[in-house]
């Protein structure tokens, strides 16, 4: 049933589905208690409570326009996007060395991978939706032509760490709760939360140069400005060092146009297992 809306959606222009979530995303506000409490909080949290009503909007918008990015034809979802600092990524790539691409949950996450495959092979972490039902949906969507899945785990891993080796890019979500034992405490806005520690250790052992990205929503419907950037700091030090300079690095791209963070999802959240926040040495040992 899922399969045949979403195309149904997609035919439909991109300023009239992000109107529609616009109007949804402040639907779900006022309708979802819990909802509405944790977006409050976590812009608040960052500092950044002046951005609430057009982050109720942006987040309506952030579903809308999955059927969109998902099912419309990938030339058409193509003209919609374009790309700031291409040259960045180009250059690295002529020089054969190995990719870390870090994309938060930021504007339209979702095309950042595609775009990218577009212009070269790359190969992302995936981990595949709890309702069994999205499955097909999302992992249609998402492997493409020169698009390709890792699944969240060893195996994926060492999938990575391969195609790093080979000089090739992999893409990443840096802002998501690791599981227990794959993280490390670190602020983020101002506030411990438990971070993954692989994006450091895949860039460190594939040598390879990390760029953060994200694609910036457009106002009206005019579609995503897909933005890359250098993380220059140098990630050395201990797993929770680097964690901090990997979360200092998505603050910064935040803040850039924070209306369109994930807020309602639940960063600060403590996995099953993992180490109270104040256990350094356990941290910087992960």
């Amino acid at each position: 049933m899922l399969v045949p809306l979403f195309r149904f959606l997609s035919l439909f222009p991109l300023p009239f589905l992000h109107g529609l979530g616009a109007a949804l995303g402040w639907l779900v506000y006022l309708a979802a208690p819990s909802y509405r409490r944790r977006l409050r909080e976590n812009l608040r949290q960052a500092g950044f409570a002046a951005h609430l009503p057009a982050a109720v909007a942006e987040a309506g918008k952030s579903i809308v326009e999955l059927p969109f990015i998902w099912c419309a034809a990938p030339a058409r979802v193509a003209r919609h996007a374009s790309l700031e600092n291409w040259q960045l990524v180009q250059e690295t790539l002529d020089s054969g060395r190995g990719i870390v691409f870090l994309t938060p949950h930021l504007g339209c996450f979702e095309i950042v991978a595609q775009q990218i495959a577009l212009r070269t092979p790359l190969t992302v972490m995936y981990r595949p939706p709890r309702k069994a039902a999205l499955k097909p949906l999302i992992e249609g969507a998402r492997a493409r032509h020169n698009l390709m899945l890792a699944p969240a785990n060893m195996s994926g891993v060492r999938i990575l760490a391969k195609c790093l080796k080979k000089g090739q890019p992999i893409g990443l979500l840096p802002d998501q709760v690791p599981q227990e034992g794959e993280g490390v405490w670190a602020e983020f806005f101002g506030r411990r939360a438990y971070t993954m520690t692989l994006p450091a250790k895949l860039a460190q052992m594939g040598k390879a140069r990390v760029i953060v990205t994200y694609a910036e929503r457009l106002p009206r419907g005019r579609g995503y400005r897909v933005h890359f950037v250098a993380l220059d700091a140098s990630l050395e030090g201990t797993a929770a060092e680097q964690a901090q300079i990997i979360n200092t690095a998505m603050e910064e791209l935040i803040a850039r146009c924070p209306a369109q963070y994930f807020w309602s999802y639940n960063r600060y959240k403590v996995p099953s297992g993992a180490p109270p926040q104040d256990a350094g040495a356990a941290g910087e040992s992960a």
